[in-house]
């Protein structure tokens, strides 16, 4: 198992057809930070940056078994992140 799963892949290229952007303009990037000295077994523990590559911003992500950075990822692009100030809109007419 690895920090990000193939599900969690494909629902973030599927976060990223229905906002109208294309998968590679985009990178994921995950450090695990999962304590090996640990005597419990807690789960994975990580980060995982999201740069969207034509615009040079990027934002990171706590992955857990407690958070979901894809809700996160979704809300920040409700919330107008990953777009420059010279990115235009497209709408449907």
């Amino acid at each position: 198992m690895g920090l990000i799963e193939a599900e969690d892949v494909t629902e973030f290229e599927r976060i990223l057809r229905s906002n109208r952007l294309i998968r590679a303009d985009f990178s994921l990037t995950a450090t695990d930070t999962t304590d090996p000295k640990t005597d419990e077994v807690s789960g994975l523990h990580g980060e995982l940056t999201v740069r969207r590559k034509s615009t040079g911003q990027n934002r990171q992500y706590l992955i857990s078994n407690s958070t979901s950075w894809l809700d996160l990822f979704r809300k920040d692009l409700m919330r107008g992140a990953f777009f420059s100030d010279d990115c235009v809109s497209v709408s449907a007419p």
